[in-house]
């Protein structure tokens, strides 16, 4: 645990990210909560959100900052309950529009689509939400720096990515960085064409 703090700290430091997921689905209650306890503070020490996969109650006896709710953990209403008011609260849908509209009217703070691998239908379903709904949503999958602008230029709010980052032969900064770089010039051409868009329409 020692050695991944420290390269959770490299990965993070200067870096544009909005919140640290930890998911030791494996794992027994202890070996979360002594995970938890030594990489929260690397993680909220530099304004970074830390959230929990799944334990809402571990989340909530060790303050993290909220927790990521998927298909077969504590619903909703319960995990809020546990969490208080003040905490986050994502709610991973899979790619039911059912599922996330009925999260989002129950108050969550962000709807989770995914595994995505950037199809059409899956470009679709963000584009969709983020014409029609104002709570934030995130893409989760096996998503690359390489891969993502679509995901992005498509309306989604923030990319859940793992393996990109810890798996990156430069190291993680080095992926989070090329992550960002390419968020960037998504957002940039997203921009672009939406202004073209308006132009247009007049």
């Amino acid at each position: 645990m020692e050695a991944f703090a420290a390269t959770l700290t490299r990965a993070v430091e200067g870096s544009d990210v909005a919140a640290v997921r930890l998911r030791l689905p494996y794992a027994n209650a202890d070996e979360i909560r002594r995970a938890a306890e030594r990489l929260k503070p690397v993680v909220q020490k530099r304004e970074i959100a830390f959230l929990l996969d799944a334990h809402a109650d571990i989340a909530a006896e060790i303050e993290a900052d909220g927790v990521h709710l998927g298909a077969d953990d504590i619903p909703y209403g319960p995990a809020r309950a546990l969490v208080g008011p003040e905490a986050i609260v994502g709610v991973n849908c899979n790619g039911s529009r059912h599922i996330a509209m009925e999260a989002a009217e129950a108050g969550a703070d962000y709807v989770g689509f995914g595994p995505f691998f950037a199809s059409e239908a899956e470009i679709d379903l963000l584009s969709w939400w983020s014409e029609l709904m104002t709570v934030p949503c995130v893409a989760e999958g096996d998503i690359t720096p390489a891969n993502c602008a679509p995901l992005v230029q498509a309306g989604a709010d923030f990319l859940a990515v793992a393996d990109a980052v810890w798996s990156h032969p430069d190291g993680p900064a080095a992926a989070i960085a090329e992550f960002n770089q390419a968020i960037a010039d998504a957002l940039e051409r997203r921009q672009a064409r939406d202004s073209r868009s308006v132009v247009s329409s007049n």
